[in-house]
């Protein structure tokens, strides 16, 4: 085919990645998996992106694994390369120093639902649907286990994982997978919303947050906390704080670097 895998538009600061296989529901192929790394390396360099939107079809976020390449292919070396390809593209999403929204209409399962796990927020049409169902076919989702369970309650997510039954966006709302549930005419607007309120806050502030707030989850409490103050006093430093605090004191709006 010689449609892009992502179709890409900026807006001011806010960069929409949409992944461009709607009528096949939007699979993670392996050519999949290579442009949204392409785009996740290259956004990670651009000053001029505050927030990455990723979204995919009005039917389908996106319905994980190409089952159909991965039957294709039946080897341990090919499955694992592909495992490590995905490994290394969810974790970019947690690596960009920009906040990413995933903005969620259909059906988001297996990887999809990884890939749903992995965005730093995610807001959902109300007919949105969640399930990580390899274990349907034979196959429990160990890797989408990884990000579903670093959101979720652990006994929420073992349901889903050994279930593999669908929930819906009002579920995953309540489950903590997703931070916003709207009506689908009113999807674009809501991640609009959410996109600007964190473009009106302090870049460094963000960007310092972001890696902050992943690391000190898989540390210990003491560990945390010291990373968090030394994150804290580094952010002091920076002229956005300081103009901040000074706004503040001196009971006027900041005004912008």
């Amino acid at each position: 085919m010689d449609e892009p895998w992502i179709l890409r538009d900026q807006q001011g600061a806010v960069l929409t990645l949409t992944m461009n296989r709607a009528a096949q529901f939007n699979p993670l192929s392996s050519a999949m998996l290579s442009a949204l790394q392409l785009e996740l390396d290259r956004v990670r360099e651009d000053v001029s992106v505050r927030v990455v939107v990723l979204a995919g079809g009005p039917k389908a976020f996106s319905a994980g694994h190409d089952l159909r390449e991965m039957r294709a292919n039946p080897d341990a070396e090919y499955y694992q390369k592909l495992f490590n390809q995905c490994t290394r593209m969810m974790m970019s999403l947690q690596r960009l120093p920009q906040p990413v929204i995933a903005k969620v209409q259909g059906m988001a399962t297996a990887a999809g639902c990884q890939l749903v796990a992995m965005c730093d927020l995610a807001v959902a049409a109300s007919d949105s649907r969640f399930a990580v169902s390899g274990v349907n076919l034979g196959l429990f989702c160990s890797t989408p286990s990884v990000a579903l369970s670093r959101n979720v309650s652990r006994k929420a997510a073992f349901e889903m994982l050994f279930t593999g039954d669908f929930i819906n966006a009002q579920q995953a709302l309540e489950k903590g997978l997703v931070n916003r549930v709207v009506e689908a005419d009113q999807l674009d607007a809501e991640v609009q919303r959410l996109a600007e309120q964190i473009c009106a806050k302090s870049a460094q502030a963000i960007t310092l947050g972001k890696q902050l707030f992943y690391k000190q989850l898989e540390m210990g409490i003491e560990a945390a906390y010291q990373l968090a103050g030394h994150t804290m006093a580094c952010n002091m430093m920076g002229a956005d704080a300081q103009e901040g605090f000074a706004a503040f004191i001196e009971k006027r709006a900041p005004r912008k670097a």
